[in-house]
């Protein structure tokens, strides 16, 4: 085509026209909202979005997604600094073990008050400044129990660094949810990951300073002044306070946007692209299609419908809060009381006892890198379905090995089923939308820890009536019953 042949205008219907460059947004001029995303997605309904520079979206997520990778890291790191501590801890203050287990559910209780309370507050300040705050308590919180000089001080410690690591832990989750919408891709689950290789790498840290003779005081100090470091460095590339934007979800998260609450705020439609009810005003000039289409009545009988939106919401997080329970409860069964099982069911040493948390652990935090790409393949729904299947089929060849390697296989299945699914209930907690997803989200989180709690305790209670082996029957049923109910995380 030469360059005086002029430029035939697009056919109507045929998308989105498009813009000269240079030119400005009519919409940015009326002060309609920009979301950013990696690709665009399809207009539907009223109004399109604001194009921007695909390099600067792509360069603002990486580090969106390093530093969320970094707040997980560095949970995991401060929370092991704490625990292979405990010995030096327990000698320095005096505590018993049975003392010690109060003291472990009062940092359990805390760190459930702390997630009750992060919740509301991410909603209403941001992820981003909760993380900030929750990161740097935990960092100076860490010290605490290294100061303390008798069992109140080290009970307030607890408490302390309890409440902060319950604040972060829904905190960089939720913060987690607005990164992977972001990307249109499951990222969950390498999160996780990254937790537990802070995990790892802390407790690698803590048994290198306690061979070079540190005190506990020295090493969590560095650890803490490290920590506020590196939350200085993270916190500034983390995605700001903004509402909740269902109609940005991840494509692979499937489910319907039926709640006028929920409405995209510049796409306020069902999803048969019609209007969805009472949608919020927006500045248009007077007398166009655009403000008959997007302004609708509200009043006495959009009340019984937001009533119902309501109870199904309430319904949807109790489901979700039920399936982490379950899988919560069998992911502490297994890692504490693995070791013991293989050591009492099969007579073996400590040491070869101990290679059944081992196999457990390893396959848990492959499956949880792995997970998102399979995730993106199969769906939630898959992994949440076939990986509980996989490990109540783990529980039952545990269950029934007579074998030292056969176990060690059923607890590598147990590990490589439970991997997947958690992160899979957190992110559909956090897609429910609306304003109160952080809200949403800690609810499910203080369900689900209940059970990482209350699991390890049920099957103490239960060797007092059967054989342990006999016991683990209970995580094997629940997991096969979270199979049954897999498809929760796709509505």
């Amino acid at each position: 085509m030469s360059a005086s042949t002029p430029r035939k205008p697009p056919p109507p219907g045929s998308g989105r026209p498009r813009s000269e460059p240079g030119a400005r947004s009519p919409r940015a001029d009326r002060g309609w909202r920009v979301v950013i995303s990696v690709r665009p997605r399809p207009a539907s309904g009223a109004g399109t979005v604001e194009s921007v520079t695909p390099a600067t979206i792509d360069r603002e997520l990486r580090l969106a997604r390093a530093a969320v990778f970094g707040v997980f890291t560095l949970n995991g790191f401060l929370l092991a600094m704490w625990v292979v501590h405990i010995p030096a801890i327990t000698d320095r203050t005096g505590v018993s073990s049975s003392l010690l287990g109060m003291f472990v559910l009062l940092l359990a209780g805390a760190a459930i008050v702390g997630m009750r309370l992060a919740g509301p507050a991410a909603d209403r300040f941001g992820s981003r400044t909760l993380v900030a705050v929750a990161a740097t308590a935990i960092s100076v919180t860490v010290l605490g129990p290294a100061l303390a000089t008798g069992p109140v001080s080290l009970a307030i410690a607890l408490a302390c660094f309890g409440l902060g690591n319950g604040a972060l832990d829904v905190s960089m989750n939720t913060q987690a949810v607005h990164v992977e919408r972001a990307y249109h891709r499951p990222i969950m689950s390498a999160f996780h990951a990254m937790f537990s290789g802070g995990g790892f790498a802390g407790a690698l840290v803590g048994a290198a300073t306690q061979r070079l003779g540190w005190s506990p005081q020295l090493t969590l100090t560095i650890a803490g002044i490290a920590g506020l470091a590196v939350t200085a460095v993270l916190v500034p590339h983390l995605i700001p306070h903004h509402r909740s934007d269902p109609g940005s979800r991840p494509e692979h998260y499937d489910a319907p946007v039926d709640d006028p609450d929920r409405a995209h705020p510049a796409e306020p439609v069902t999803r048969d692209g019609r209007p969805d009810i009472a949608p919020p005003v927006r500045a248009e000039p007077a007398g166009t299609d655009a403000t008959r289409s997007t302004i609708t009545p509200s009043g006495p009988a959009t009340e019984p419908k937001r009533a119902r939106h309501a109870t199904a919401r309430t319904r949807k997080v109790l489901s979700l809060g039920v399936i982490a329970f379950v899988l919560l409860l069998a992911e502490g069964v297994a890692a504490d009381w693995s070791a013991l099982q293989a050591r009492e069911h099969l007579d073996v040493s400590e040491s070869d006892a101990a290679l059944a948390f081992g196999a457990f652990s390893a396959t848990m935090t492959l499956g949880r890198f792995l997970a998102d790409r399979v995730s993106g393949a199969i769906g939630p729904v898959a992994i949440l379905r076939y990986g509980s299947l996989l490990a109540g089929a783990g529980f039952a060849v545990v269950i029934a090995s007579p074998w030292l390697p056969l176990t060690l296989v059923g607890w590598a299945m147990c590990g490589l089923g439970l991997a997947g699914g958690v992160p899979q209930i957190f992110t559909a907690a956090g897609n429910l939308g609306g304003t109160t997803a952080a809200t949403d989200m800690s609810r499910v989180f203080t369900i689900g820890y209940l059970g990482l709690l209350a699991g390890p305790a049920v099957i103490g209670w239960l060797t007092a009536l059967v054989p342990l082996t006999a016991a683990l029957a209970v995580p094997l049923v629940l997991t096969l019953a979270c199979a049954a109910r897999a498809e929760v995380v796709s509505r």
